[in-house]
């Protein structure tokens, strides 16, 4: 009997054996996203305003991601965050009929739902600019831990609504930290001011019998060991910045790999040469499991792939069965 995308992604997150390699030609995750929260993407000419008053926008050219609108900024001095930060009030918010709306988007039979959040990091951006935030950071971190506490009471509260009414499979700690060659901060930062927070979600989380993927881009290997200890069982989008072969070779019993190709370089492969990278990456990251076949067939911005149909043939030809036939 064939498992379904589902289940066969969560054995692999679990650290069994799948019955197919995940990938994404058989999708096994949809994302229910929360007015509540940090948009992930935005169409263009649509700006969003936060729960935090924060406005995000986007547009093709960054691939329509969600991004702080440009110089706004909302609080320049973090030791007067008190007289400026204003968090929505969800007083009488019918969370169970907008919960129940965005279930039914998903099938839960063939996908799991997931929800993300946990972005303090990206939220101090938002609030102060990215130079801002890091200075607060090293010159005042009572007062960013101040801010991020009384933020995280509305995270938290926003979440553990989640968790009572969409019951979800997956949550996504998304919170990027890392530029593509290294972190923007140490890991005493980290341990002092953001962990906290992150194991906070995951605590509830799994309280709820919810697995914990971590969504973090660029070098960020320097946290897998703290991810680990709050309960993180799966790593995306695990880019190439980072040592992923020692990472397979270290965690790859522990850890769930996501990642590890590198688009921008493939984008510029003969057919030949794209087929022999692709062997190296299998024979690489699936061995052992706790690895998704994350090869993007499709294009940036709207553009699709000219190799994306040779791509799909060879993972139908070569990675879908590669635990039957190695």
């Amino acid at each position: 009997m064939t498992l379904s995308p589902k289940e066969n992604y969560i054995r692999t997150l679990d650290g069994e054996i799948p019955e197919y390699v995940p990938s994404f030609f058989d999708p096994y995750m949809m994302p229910v996203t929360d007015e509540m929260l940090t948009p992930n993407s935005l169409p263009d000419g649509k700006p969003f305003v936060t729960s935090l008053g924060v406005t995000y926008v986007g547009s093709a050219e960054i691939n329509y991601g969600a991004m702080p609108k440009p110089g706004e900024i909302l609080i320049d001095d973090i030791t007067k965050w008190r007289d400026i930060l204003k968090i929505r009030d969800t007083t009488g918010r019918d969370w169970e009929g907008y919960y129940k709306k965005r279930e039914e988007t998903v099938d839960r039979s063939k996908m799991c739902l997931c929800v993300d959040g946990g972005d303090y990091f990206l939220s101090l951006v938002s609030l102060m600019g990215f130079e801002g935030a890091l200075l607060a950071c090293y010159e005042e971190p009572e007062e960013v831990i101040a801010l991020l506490t009384e933020i995280s009471k509305f995270y938290t509260m926003v979440l553990k609504k989640q968790m009572q009414y969409l019951k979800p499979d997956i949550y996504i700690l998304m919170d990027d930290d890392a530029a593509y060659r290294a972190p923007f901060f140490s890991l005493d930062i980290y341990h002092e001011i953001f962990k906290p927070f992150h194991k906070l979600h995951c605590d509830i989380v799994r309280e709820n019998g919810c697995r914990i993927v971590r969504h973090d881009c660029g070098r960020s290997e320097q946290f897998v060991e703290d991810w680990l200890e709050i309960g993180v069982v799966g790593w995306n989008p695990f880019q190439t910045s980072n040592d992923c072969a020692g990472i397979k070779k270290k965690y790859g019993d522990r850890l769930t790999l996501e990642g590890g190709w590198d688009n921008l370089a493939a984008a510029h492969y003969t057919d030949d040469e794209l087929i022999a990278h692709m062997d190296e990456y299998c024979n690489t990251f699936l061995p052992g499991g706790r690895a998704t076949f994350s090869v993007h067939a499709g294009g940036f911005g709207g553009k699709p792939n000219p190799q994306g149909e040779l791509i799909k043939q060879y993972y139908e030809d070569h990675v879908r069965n590669w635990y039957k036939t190695h």
